[in-house]
C-alpha cells in the first residue's frame, strides 16, 4: 500500500469541510468564528464540541478533553487507525488523487452493518440493541474483569441471561444521523428508552442485564455501572424510563414451590452461579411488582426465601414484603447475611459460595404466614452442592 505523501496528509487537513463532516453525526450551531455542539463522546449537557473551520480543527473543551484535524474525527468516531481514516476522507473528497495511490477497494474496507434494522419495531429494536451489547461484552476485557471481580464467572451465565455491556459504539455502528433511516432509528430508540434526549446512549460503562418475557420480548433492562460511581459521578443503578415490568428469571421458577427474591439482579445472578436456579429479584427495595406476585401466584409459591441486603432498607423492605406475602397465602423466611452485607459480598467472602450460600439458605428466619401455613423443611442443596459437602 503507497505512502500517502506529507503533502496530501496536509492538503485532507486543511481542505476537508470539517463542519460537514461533523454535523453528519452532530448538530452545530454558530458561536462567533466556531460552531458549537454537543460532544458525542461522553455525556454532555452543555455544548462542550467547538469546531473552527477557518482553522480545521475540532476540540472538546468537556470530559473527553480530545481534538484534532478532520483524520481524528473520523479515527474517534469510527473507531478505525489513523490510514483507514485517511484514505476514507482520500476517496471522500480527493478522489484523483485517491486513485492515484489506488487505496484499498471499497469492500475491503471494513464496513459493519447497522445492529439495529430501520424496518425494526420497538420490541425488536430492543431485542436487536441487547443482542449488540452482548456481543460487545465478550470484546470487552473491563467488562468482563468487571464480571471476575464480582465473582460472576460461571460459564453459562453470560449466554444464559444474554449479559451485555454499554460501551458508547453503539452510535457508530448506526447509520448517520443526517441520513433517514438514521434519524428514524435514533427517534426509535430514545423513545424506548436506549437512547437520551440528549443523543446519548443511556447504559454507557454499564454491565447490561435484559429482563425477558415468556413470550421472548425485552420486558426490562438493567444496567449496573462497571467503574467506580462515587469517582464519575453516574448514577449506579439504571433502568428503562418508566414502570419495572417483567420478572428476572421467570423460566428458572416454573414449577417451582420455593423461590429465592434478592434485592438487586447481581445478587440473583450470584445464586444462580452457585446452582441455585430457582432465584429472581425484585428492582431494588421497593421494586417488588405486580409481575413479580402475579408469576408467584401463578406457580403456586409456598415458600419465598427473601436475600435482601442485610442493612436498614433491606431488613425494613423484607419485614414489609413478607407481611405483604403472607396475607397471600405465602410463607416466607428471611435470609440473614451478616450486617452490611448482600449476597455478592458474601459469596465472595466466605467461599465456596454453593457451601456457604447453601448454609444461609439453610439458616434462614422463619416467618411465617398468615394463613397458617406449615413451616417447610429445611432448604434442600442443590444435588451437586450436597455432593460437594459430603
Amino acid at each position: 500500500m503507497p505512502r500517502i505523501p506529507d503533502e496530501l496528509l496536509a492538503r485532507i487537513k486543511q481542505e476537508v469541510p470539517l463542519a460537514e463532516l461533523i454535523g453528519r453525526r452532530v448538530a452545530l450551531k454558530p458561536h462567533g468564528e466556531n460552531l458549537l455542539g454537543l460532544c458525542p463522546n461522553h455525556p454532555d449537557k452543555t455544548p462542550s464540541l467547538v469546531v473552527t473551520p477557518s482553522k480545521g480543527l475540532w476540540h472538546c473543551m468537556g470530559a473527553c478533553q480530545t481534538g484534532g484535524t478532520a483524520i481524528d474525527w473520523v479515527m474517534k468516531s469510527e473507531g478505525v487507525s489513523f490510514r483507514h481514516a485517511a484514505d476514507v476522507l482520500l476517496s471522500e473528497f480527493f478522489a484523483l488523487e485517491s486513485s492515484r495511490l489506488s487505496p484499498p477497494k471499497r469492500s475491503t474496507v471494513r464496513t459493519l452493518a447497522s445492529p439495529v434494522e430501520p424496518e425494526a419495531s420497538e420490541e425488536e429494536a430492543k431485542r436487536q440493541v441487547v443482542a449488540y451489547y452482548h456481543e460487545t461484552l465478550r470484546e470487552s476485557p473491563e467488562a468482563l474483569a468487571y464480571l471476575e471481580r464480582r465473582g460472576l464467572t460461571h460459564p453459562d451465565l453470560t449466554n444464559h441471561f444474554q449479559l451485555g455491556f454499554s460501551n458508547r459504539t453503539l452510535g457508530l455502528r448506526l447509520p448517520l444521523i443526517n441520513r433517514k433511516a438514521g434519524y428514524e432509528i435514533r427517534t426509535k430508540l430514545q423513545s424506548i428508552g436506549i437512547y437520551r434526549a440528549s443523543g446519548h446512549e443511556h447504559f454507557v460503562g454499564c454491565l447490561v442485564i435484559p429482563v425477558f418475557d415468556e413470550a421472548g420480548n425485552v420486558a426490562e433492562i438493567y444496567g449496573r455501572r462497571i467503574d467506580d460511581p462515587a469517582k464519575s459521578g453516574a448514577p449506579k443503578h439504571l433502568y428503562l424510563p418508566g414502570a419495572h415490568r417483567g420478572v428476572f428469571n421467570a423460566a428458572g421458577l416454573k414449577g417451582r414451590k420455593e423461590v429465592i427474591l434478592c434485592e438487586a439482579l447481581i445478587d440473583a445472578l450470584t445464586f444462580w452461579s452457585a446452582g441455585f436456579r430457582n432465584v429472581t429479584a425484585s428492582y431494588g427495595v421497593e421494586g417488588f411488582t405486580t409481575d413479580h406476585l402475579a408469576l408467584f401466584q401463578r406457580e403456586a409459591v409456598e415458600h419465598v426465601l427473601i436475600a435482601y441486603d442485610r442493612d436498614e432498607a433491606g431488613d425494613r423492605a423484607a419485614e414489609a414484603l413478607g407481611k405483604k406475602l403472607g396475607a397471600c397465602g405465602i410463607a416466607t423466611s428471611r435470609v440473614l447475611f451478616p450486617k452490611g452485607m448482600d449476597a455478592n459480598d458474601y459469596a465472595r467472602k466466605v467461599t465456596p459460595p454453593e457451601k456457604s450460600l447453601g448454609l444461609l439458605l439453610r439458616s434462614a428466619e422463619w416467618k411465617g404466614a398468615t394463613s397458617g401455613r406449615r413451616r417447610p423443611p429445611p432448604y434442600p442443596y442443590p444435588r451437586q452442592q450436597l455432593k460437594n459437602l459430603l
